[in-house]
């Protein structure tokens, strides 16, 4: 038996190492977002390894080679790691554009999640943009200078400089004029003009007095302070996703400056985050943030970025002066930049955060957009981190139904967009209406394929799971009934939430690893479970566009490994949860039949749900959007039967509240 061990170590030992050097290759090919993907498959490698190690202990000579073979793969890996950590956010594959020169000079943009607005300061003008269309129009002309905008709660926030005021316009009604929310100077000749602004998540706002030395924040019922004196000079101004940390440009020094926001209006700590080093040219100016948390400012020639810890990413050289920036476009992977030579577009890696939705169903443009409006007896906690990975803050808006008895099932929403794009926004009114119906509800935001390669945005969606369990108490939240609805790529993950939980390698290290990531129930809306083989796999084989291909960071022949492991059908076992599928008779409900077959076949409870006349994404649109919710809510009651007379007085006391 002895004489046998050697050659079958050294078989062993060839697929081992040419597993570490496939993976070691791909991660290369892949970009440093793929990094996390060649970890884990890295752990499972050396775990498969250990195991042989255990089986040829009584051989020392087996046992050197293996040490030697581990030592050698992980050192590789580790280097590239530490190589790639400030990786840049730019998509360098295509090239800055002139999207238009017309334009004396184009100041702060914003996006309202269809069209760019860019106010023209010289020209006294607001425009507008349809990228689908190309065309351009002005919504706003007059008298009037406005040196910046911002979209938020269903309205373009505007820095009336000449006028010295802070105005909105509801929605996109420009002919009714705007609403003035402060006046910030009476006199005939302001000295005091604001500059920039940026909007909070609660609709508080801040904006810079350059001349002052001033950032001043306006609460939502309209009450002014002097926010924070620490910047020089302060210009642009921005706020980090999770609305921690404000960001302000300091002009003349060219400094960012970022200061802790302890609540809304009341600085913390501020500290020099970061400064520019291009020479005596004055210009640290408009400002934005990713999704990521990176920071976005424009200098004297080129847009600057930083990670949250001030670490510079990447430049971006502009031919004329930028002066603003702001993330727009369907997938919010554009980063239009506006300055002395019009507006420009950059294709970006990572996307920005979509705009606050409206909290007011009178600012709400479509009749079949369900709304969001945050009624009284639910308590929000919006941009909660959930999970973090260095400076990678992972967000969540919570939920929680007010005066419940007993703890309540938890559901996490998981948002659609083809594994690229998409936001937790886009769930915010599914949120709210299962909120209303007696579950803590948590709509959660995850790495897209730009920004990290698979698995990482399943280890967000695990993470999500652990943390609401860690903080049942805090959220009165019943940890041993949590379940989860998804959506087209949401649905996916929602999917492979319920069938892969036992698979460490779709855990990640997000933290709390004391806490299960197992759900009770899955909601399937319109979601491929199948990636191994099916259209997902077929779509990656023949060369097609692919978003799989984007997303897992590698084709099917390149990595069938990793088409497995994401294939939540191949997943499905005897410890899978119940999964149920809606879908609309329009999109195509054959879909996921092998898995319901699957699922029937163990004996664990699944079904198939159609919606007439509805199509792909019908569970965001009025009236299928109740349709659905009324049967997620009939499901959930029945596979998470827990606290039944808690949400039971919720619900009746949301009844009331409307």
């Amino acid at each position: 038996m002895d004489s046998a061990r050697p050659p079958a170590l050294l078989n062993t030992v060839k697929r081992l190492r040419l597993r570490f050097l496939c993976q070691l290759q791909l991660t290369t090919m892949s970009g440093p977002p793929f990094r996390e993907f060649a970890r884990v498959q890295i752990r499972m490698s050396i775990n498969k390894a250990a195991k042989f190690m255990t089986r040829f202990s009584t051989h020392p000579p087996c046992l050197a080679v293996v040490t030697i073979i581990l030592l050698l793969s992980v050192g590789p890996a580790t280097a590239f790691q530490t190589s790639t950590e400030h990786a840049s956010p730019v998509d360098r594959s295509q090239a800055l554009e002139l999207v238009s020169d017309d334009f004396g000079l184009a100041d702060g943009p914003a996006w309202d999640g269809s069209n760019l607005y860019v106010p023209d300061v010289k020209k006294a003008i607001i425009k507008k943009l349809n990228p689908t269309s190309g065309e351009w129009k002005i919504v706003r002309e007059g008298d009037v200078h406005y040196s910046a905008s911002v979209f938020s709660h269903g309205k373009l926030y505007v820095s009336n400089n000449s006028a010295a005021k802070i105005e909105s316009f509801a929605g996109n009604h420009f002919a009714a004029g705007p609403e003035m929310i402060s006046l910030i100077d009476d006199s005939d000749k302001p000295d005091k003009r604001p500059n920039d602004l940026v909007v909070d998540q609660h609709g508080g706002i801040y904006f810079t007095l350059t001349k002052q030395n001033q950032v001043i924040y306006i609460s939502p019922a309209g009450a002014s302070s002097v926010f924070s004196e620490a910047a020089e000079s302060p210009n642009g101004i921005t706020i980090s996703p999770d609305n921690s940390v404000l960001y302000v440009a300091a002009y003349r020094p060219k400094k960012i400056i970022a200061i802790r926001v302890k609540e809304p209006g009341r600085a913390g700590a501020a500290v020099e985050l970061a400064k520019m080093n291009d020479g005596e040219a004055l210009g640290a100016d408009g400002m934005t943030v990713d999704r990521a948390g990176n920071i976005y400012c424009a200098g004297a020639t080129d847009v600057w970025i930083w990670d949250p810890a001030g670490n510079l990413l990447d430049n971006i050289a502009c031919p004329t002066r930028p002066i603003n920036c702001t993330f727009g476009d369907q997938d919010m992977k554009t980063l239009y930049i506006t300055g002395f030579g019009g507006v420009y577009k950059q294709r970006m890696k990572i996307s920005g955060p979509a705009p606050e939705p409206p909290i007011q169903a009178t600012l709400i443009r479509n009749n079949s957009t369900p709304p969001t409006t945050i009624p009284a007896n639910i308590t929000p906690h919006l941009n909660t981190v959930y999970a973090e990975y260095g400076t990678r803050k992972l967000l969540a808006d919570i939920f929680v139904p007010v005066n419940i008895q007993q703890p309540v099932p938890a559901v996490v929403l998981v948002h659609g967009g083809g594994w690229l794009k998409g936001d937790k926004v886009k769930f915010r009114a599914l949120a709210i209406d299962l909120a209303k119906r007696g579950f803590v509800t948590a709509a959660i935001e995850y790495r897209l394929g730009g920004e990290a390669h698979f698995p990482a945005g399943m280890h967000d969606c695990s993470a999500a799971v652990r943390f609401l369990r860690a903080n049942a108490s805090k959220y009165n939240i019943d940890a041993s009934h949590i379940g989860a609805v998804g959506g087209s790529a949401g649905g996916h993950l929602a999917g492979l939430m319920a069938s892969g939980w036992n698979d460490k390698a779709l855990h990640g290290e997000g933290g709390l690893s004391d806490q299960s990531s197992r759900i009770q129930v899955a909601i399937v809306m319109a979601g491929p479970l199948q990636t191994a083989t099916g259209s997902v796999a077929e779509r990656s084989q023949t060369g097609m566009t692919s978003n799989a291909t984007e997303w897992l960071g590698a084709t099917i022949d390149e990595s069938p490994e990793l088409y497995r492991l994401a294939d939540a059908y191949e997943h499905i076992s005897a410890d899978t949860c119940p999964i149920f599928f809606l879908t609309g008779d329009r999109d195509n409900p054959a879909r996921n039949q092998p898995a319901r077959d699957r699922l029937t076949q163990l004996g664990i409870p699944t079904g198939l749900m159609t919606y007439q006349d509805a199509e792909h994404g019908c569970w965001n649109r009025l009236p299928w959007f109740s349709m659905m919710n009324d049967d997620i809510e009939k499901l959930l009651n029945k596979q998470l039967a827990s606290s039944t007379t808690a949400k039971s007085t919720t619900a009746k006391q949301s009844a009331n509240a409307e």
